[in-house]
């Protein structure tokens, strides 16, 4: 019984360690194919003013990813596959959180990073495979012959899903090198807003509702805070008088002072906390000076004397 017992539980481990790992090797996988281009005729062009071929790459993590280093490998066929080592060195090389990258697949590696030194044939099963710089496999698309015609692409209906579709440019199937997959021209909440309060009236009332609510519960909680320190004012004075009487501290205003005192006791505090208060010397110092004359009078020393009459 103990060994059925060890077995189910061996067992129980095994399957949740089996799913452990799996659900891990999925969340690294943080870049993904997400769509693709064949036959290039009057689609984007590249940076060389070329119609070329491309390739999608889709950051889907919510952090930034370096693809240097990272490996795009295409098979055409029968075909011996052909590896592109993505150059080091491009700060465009880092893709940020939910965004794109594109590869031109025009066999032209020395017009830059993002040229690749391949080139997709539409006529022939193209399979594309993208691997880390560690060599791991992470994700891999394959096209077969004649499945895309021209300006048409292979992509994931919502970026990161797991279904392809081929958009062919008709509605809600557009061609999005370089952008989400899914594009909505239309925001359902605000058209649902619109058809329910198409004056506006409702939301002014809601929104004023709120305002109105805020300012009068903000009303409440500062009433109720200063009667509360009223009352601790109250009972302390009563305790420093020894009266016990409610009546008789109400009559003498115990704990009532005006607000002039505690707005003097607040700023006394505050100058004392931030020390903003002035610091004056107790000690008085008094240098004498020695004159031979007044400075008031120093002006009759320039004046000429008048002379001695006979």
């Amino acid at each position: 019984m103990n060994k059925i017992k060890n077995g189910i539980f061996l067992s129980m481990l095994l399957v949740l360690v089996f799913c452990s790992s799996c659900q891990e090797q999925r969340s690294t996988n943080k870049l993904l194919l997400n769509e693709v281009l064949l036959d290039n005729e009057s689609n984007l062009q590249d940076d060389y003013g070329v119609h070329s071929a491309w390739i999608e790459i889709f950051n889907r993590s919510f952090g930034s990813t370096d693809i240097s280093a990272h490996r795009i490998e295409v098979q055409n066929g029968n075909n011996e596959p052909i590896t592109y080592i993505i150059p080091k060195g491009d700060v465009e090389t880092v893709i940020k959180p939910r965004q794109h990258s594109l590869f031109w697949a025009d066999g032209e590696p020395r017009r830059g990073t993002f040229h690749t030194n391949f080139v997709l044939n539409p006529s022939e099963n193209n399979v594309i495979r993208l691997y880390d710089s560690g060599g791991k496999l992470l994700d891999e698309v394959e096209i077969p012959a004649g499945t895309l015609k021209a300006n048409q692409s292979l992509a994931r209906t919502e970026d990161g899903s797991e279904i392809w579709e081929v958009k062919d440019g008709s509605e809600n199937r557009y061609v999005t090198p370089n952008t989400n997959n899914l594009t909505n021209d239309s925001n359902n909440k605000v058209e649902n807003f619109q058809e329910q309060d198409r004056s506006g009236i409702g939301m002014a009332i809601s929104a004023m509702t709120v305002v109105f609510s805020g300012l009068l519960l903000l009303f409440i909680i500062f009433k109720i805070i200063g009667n509360i320190s009223v009352s601790l004012s109250r009972r302390n004075a009563m305790r420093a008088k020894g009266i016990t009487d409610h009546k008789e501290a109400a009559e003498k205003k115990l704990g009532q002072a005006p607000g002039e005192v505690f707005a003097a006791i607040s700023m006394a505090m505050h100058e004392m906390q931030n020390d903003v208060h002035d610091m004056e010397d107790t000690i008085l110092t008094i240098t004498p000076v020695k004159r031979k004359y007044s400075p008031w009078s120093s002006k009759i020393y320039t004046l000429r004397e008048t002379p001695n009459r006979k």
